[in-house]
Parts: structure tokens; sequence; C-alpha cells
């Protein structure tokens, strides 16, 4: 049958290739444990039920013991990160971030029901419910009225700006406080919710991220506790603070013990994981970002305080051996053979010799163009995350003299970097996953990208799979397939048979390795590099798929790299 010339037309449109879609490319999220950073709780304290926002998910929990709180279900899982909580007659009312509200039942809190939903302007970060409203702190958007009468059908019915960015909301009588980061507390006349407005603000010294009402008092998360009275509403006043301490920033496992990098190297036992404990501290005179461990030593990247060599010989009273200042700000460290490779923010990459740990000095140096966050040292190379300038690849051959030889900086704020065979996979913040073609050092290339629910900010890999920690949205396993878009030039004779069609209909015969009809497997993209289909040795059934290009990544045997990469038509 002759093809008519609309679909010679289809065929060479398919063939010039197809763009790829806005959150992946040759990438795929194959799990995910939604349970991040914690945000917010909710209380149900007639039933002793307490709501935990985690990530992308909420935990229900009965805190009946408040000594043993037990699990009830992880079964919550929101659309976007969960910001802020609030629970009210059997009914969780969420700020889920870029989702904006949602709304649950949870009569039965080991089997919730999602019951309606509310997009909002900007990012919902606080809610709270008073009567038959919401109100919500929507970041940019400022505070949003939302009508919770039906709450299959919730709606917006008024808003307020404000001047900041609306983190944090709570609810008393006929005001709304909003915590509203630099521009401090709001406080809105909620008297008419159709139309919200400011009546008084209490300007705060740091950022006002959220906000809980008792009494005559607004307590502000704000670079600590901030008390302010809201007596007169119309001209609330801070009257008390307290400081609250910092947070950890990195870990090195080595046997039993986790070192953490919170400012100073903690190193915690984790022989039994279900109750880890602190064995011992070392405090470090900069600010402890990064760390790895080499047999009896710790490498700490100690912000101002350069790179501090600690022995922890003896875990439970880890000490000081040696260091060498760096001068910038040391964010982290890598190290490979006698030597440690810190990346050191303005000051680029600085190449350390260890081999005597009493007396570590440096021997050489190579500038970066922005600022140096992350390493991964692989070979012959270290492989630098640049912020803005993304990935720097660096050779190492000659550590008195690193230098530049390749970059990618087409990533975004690129902050933290993992190596594994042929390619770096980068973090970068609310770009997602990157996966750079390292094949050839002085030219990488970017060849895949997930975005991820939050803000990707480190990457570990095994194999084919990429762990990547999402500062709001908890662990992402995202499988990379390969370079997708191009076929393999040179495939190893008989990875593929040599007849196989390049147009097919209807099903797609898939050979045994070397010629041979024995156990392989593979994988069918589609132009963008997503996977469609797992492939089977014989005939695969493609009679469903659209028309269009196809990529046919094979592997021979148990093993998971691809020895082959053919480009195939499938027509209908």
């Amino acid at each position: 049958m002759r093809a008519s010339a609309s679909t010679f037309l289809l065929l060479n449109l398919l063939l010039a290739g197809v763009a790829p879609a806005a959150d992946s490319l040759n990438c795929r999220e194959v799990g995910s444990w939604p349970f991040g950073s914690a945000y917010a709780v909710a209380l149900d304290s007639t039933r002793d039920i307490a709501f935990c926002g985690s990530g992308g998910g909420v935990y229900a929990l009965d805190v009946s013991n408040p000594a043993a709180p037990q699990k009830l279900s992880e079964a919550i899982r929101t659309r976007g990160v969960v910001h802020g909580l609030c629970y009210q007659a059997n009914r969780l009312y969420i700020a889920a971030d870029r989702a904006g509200l949602e709304i649950w039942d949870v009569t039965n809190p080991e089997s919730p029901a999602r019951l309606g939903y509310c997009y909002t302007p900007y990012w919902a970060y606080g809610v709270a419910v008073a009567g038959s409203y919401a109100y919500v702190a929507d970041f940019d958007a400022g505070l949003r009225v939302i009508s919770v009468a039906d709450p299959a059908y919730p709606g917006e019915v008024g808003y307020c700006d404000t001047p900041g960015h609306a983190r944090g909301v709570a609810v008393a009588g006929s005001y709304a406080y909003v915590a509203d980061d630099s521009a401090g507390l709001r406080v809105i006349s909620v008297a008419d919710p159709a139309h919200p407005d400011e009546v008084g603000y209490c300007d705060t010294p740091g950022y006002a991220e959220g906000v809980a009402v008792a009494g005559d008092y607004a307590y502000l998360a704000c670079g600590g506790l901030r008390v302010i009275s809201i007596a007169d509403p119309a001209h609330p006043r801070e009257v008390g603070y307290r400081y609250t301490p910092y947070w950890a920033y990195s870990v090195a496992i080595a046997g039993d013990y986790a070192y953490v990098a919170d400012g100073s190297l903690c190193v915690i036992s984790v022989a039994d994981p279900d109750h880890p404990s602190g064995v011992g501290y070392c405090e470090t005179p900069g600010d402890a970002r990064g760390v790895v461990v080499t047999g009896d030593y710790a490498y700490v990247a100690d912000g101002n305080a350069g790179l501090r060599v600690i022995s922890v010989a003896d875990p439970a009273h880890p000490s000081e051996v040696g260091y060498c200042g760096t001068p910038s700000y040391a964010w982290d460290v890598a190290v490979a053979g006698d030597y440690a490779y810190v990346t050191d923010g303005d000051s680029g990459l600085r190449v350390i010799s260890v081999a005597d740990p009493a007396h570590p000095s440096e021997v050489g140096y190579c500038g970066t163009p922005d600022c140096a966050w992350d390493v991964a040292v692989a070979g012959n190379y270290a492989y630098v995350a640049d912020w803005l300038a993304g990935l720097r690849v660096i050779a190492v051959a000659d550590p008195a003299h690193p230098s530049e030889v390749g970059y990618c900086n087409e990533t975004g704020n690129t902050s933290g970097v993992a190596v594994a065979g042929n390619y770096a996979y980068l973090t970068a913040l609310s770009s997602g996953l990157r996966v750079i073609s390292v094949l050839d050092p002085a030219h990488p290339t970017e060849v895949g990208y997930r975005l991820t629910p939050g803000e990707a900010r480190g990457v570990a890999v095994a194999g084919n799979y990429a762990y990547v920690a999402d500062y709001v949205a908890g662990l992402r396993v995202i499988e990379f397939y390969g370079g997708g878009v191009e076929e393999t030039p040179h495939r190893p004779t008989g990875a593929v048979e040599a007849n196989a069609a390049t147009v097919v209909r209807g099903v797609l015969m898939m050979p045994g390795a070397n010629g041979a009809w024995r156990k392989a497997h593979g994988v069918l993209a589609d132009a963008a590099g997503r996977k469609v289909l797992d492939l089977k040795t014989g005939a695969n059934d493609v009679s469903r798929l659209a028309s269009g290009v196809y990529f046919v990544r094979e592997a021979a045997g148990g093993e998971r790299s691809a020895v082959g990469v053919r480009r195939v038509l499938i027509v209908r």
C-alpha cells in the first residue's frame, strides 16, 4: 500500500526530532520516599493524634503516650511540599507549596481521603482555619482567603497583598497575623473576609517564617523566637526574644560511626541504627560544612578556617592534629590518595597534600568563575559544582598544577556533584537533577535531567540510580537511561542483528546478546529519553504506542550498562 504525502510529512517531522519534556530528559523518577524536612504539625487533642508534615507527605501519629508515639499511617501524599497544617473537625488543611491548599478527611487517620483542593497564585506556606474560611500565607501573593464551606470545591473569596513573602499565618478573632519574611509581622483585619485589610505591623530584624497567637501575644519564628505584643492590633511591638541553635550540613559514614559537620564535628554511633547516640565531639574554629573520613582521619571543610584534619582513631575523643588555611570559605572536601581537594568558594579548588596529616599543606589551586561549592574526584579529574558557573572539570594529574579542561554551565545554581562512570550528576536546586556526560572531559554535555518537587541539594549514585536529597521533598530515586537521543556510533559486533529493521510496525524484535537468542534486556525510550517499555528477548508488542521516533537500548545478560543504542521509527 502506498503511503500518502501527509504520512511522509509526519515521518519527516518525527525523524527531525522531538523537543524534550519540560520536567525531564533521559531520566525518570522510579520511586520516592517523599518524607523530608518537617515544617508543620497539627494536633487532634481529642483523639491524641498528631499530624506531622514531612516533605511531600504527612505522618499521622498516635501520641496518647507522648514518650512512645506510634505511627498510624503515612498515606497522605500531597502534590506539593507540606509547609503548613491546620486540623479542624476531622479535616486536615494543608498548605502544599505550589499545589496550593489541599483538604483531607482524616476521620479514619489510617485511611485518609482527599476531599478537594484550591490552587493559589504562588506558594502556599501556611494555613489557618476559622469558621468557613481558610487563610493561606501564599509567599509573594500575600494572604489568600478561601471559602471551605464546601470542602470538595474550595474557592478564593478575597486577598490582601503583603510587602514581603507571606510564610505563616494565625487567626484570632477578627484578625489574621502573617509572618511576612523580611517584612516582619503583618496584622490584617478579616472582619470582612472578601476584603481583608492590613491595620498594623511590627518589623523584625530577621526573617519571619512562622507565627502562633495566644492571648495578647504573637510568637514569631524569626532567627529564633520573637514575642510580639498584639494587645493593640494596630500597634504591635516586640517584647522578648530567644536564640535557637544551628543545624547539620553534611555527614560521612565510616564503620559504625556517622561523622556530622554541624558547625563543628559530631561523632554519632550508628551501630544500632534505630538508636543512634552521640559519642564524641570536636569543636572547630570555623563553621564545619563538609566532611570526609579516610582511615583514622576526618577531613573537615571548616568555612573560613580552611581544612581541619581530625584524628578519629578514638571516636569518643576526636582531636584536631593538623590544619591548612584557605583563602576564602571552605565548603566541601574530597580526598584521593595523598591529596585533599577543597572547594573554597570564591577561591576555587585548592589542592592540599595530606601525606602528613599533622602538617597538611597546599600544593596547587585552580580558580573557578563563580563560587566552588562541592567536589568529586574520579581518576585524573576533579569535578566542581561551581554555583552559577555550573560544572567545571579540572585536571589534577599534576596536583601542583591543576587546570580547567572543560565546563558545562547550563545547569542553574549548582550545589552538589557525584560522578559515576562517564557521567557527572549535579544537583541544581529548583532545576533538579542534571546529568552531564564527561566521556570527553574537555566537552562535558548535558544528556539528561529531572526536576524534583523542591530543591535538589545533594546526590549520591549507585548503578543507574541517582539518590537525590531534596531540601523540602525528601529522598527522590531517579533512574538515568543514558545518552538517550543519540545512537551508539560504533556498536559492538553482534550487539544487534544486522537485519534489524529501522521501521517497526506492531512488533519490535529484541535479539539476544551476540546474536544468540539467550537472556538479554533492554529499554525502549521516546525521543526525549523517557522510558516507554521494558524490552524482553524476542517479540515485543508496540502496536499501542503512538507513531514516532524511539530509541532501543540493549544490554547483555545481567549487565546494567547499555551496549548498544539504535533508533527505530514506530508506525501504526
